[in-house]
């Protein structure tokens, strides 16, 4: 048998719809508005099939650049062997989405801000930094307390 090689070859289950998440589009994917600068991600509404963006884009996050009237410009960095291109591309509004990946930073921004405001009514200083996640503190568990218990396996039983 032949190989497609089609757009959309490959994409059964990536363009697919979620369970439970057929039939009409929801309005506030609509009535939704971006600007240039938004962060975006590219997920492929397999609902709708004009505007819909080359299969190796979906998944990927991007900066707005232009807006209009049914769609949106979105610049994504794609990789081609070792380095990053920049591809311009327009997509429909139902396959783009809000970002969340500054959601963390931001808030981690405001944080700090109200950290340093208090630290400078107080007059002390504060580190902001972040710091990985460190060891476990140790701990001694006493024999005494807890006496050692020795498991054995059931014997398999047939009821019929």
């Amino acid at each position: 048998m032949g190989h497609s090689y089609g757009k959309r070859a490959g994409t059964r289950y990536a363009f697919s719809r979620d369970f439970r998440k057929k039939g009409m589009i929801n309005m506030s994917t609509y009535l939704r508005q971006y600007r240039v600068g938004d962060i975006v991600d590219i997920k492929v509404n397999g609902a709708v099939q004009k505007g819909l963006p080359f299969k190796v884009y979906h998944g990927k996050t991007g900066v707005v650049y232009n807006v209009t009237k049914t769609s949106v410009g979105v610049i994504i960095y794609k990789k081609v062997w070792g380095r990053y291109i920049e591809k311009r591309i327009n997509v429909k509004i139902e396959h783009v989405s809000p970002s969340g990946s500054r959601d963390d930073f931001l808030k981690r921004v405001k944080e700090n801000a109200q950290k340093k405001k208090e630290a400078r009514a107080n007059g002390t200083v504060v580190e902001v930094k972040r710091q990985p996640a460190q060891p476990r503190p140790a701990h001694t568990l006493s024999l005494t307390d807890n006496p050692p218990e020795t498991l054995t396996p059931l014997p398999y039983e047939t009821t019929i």
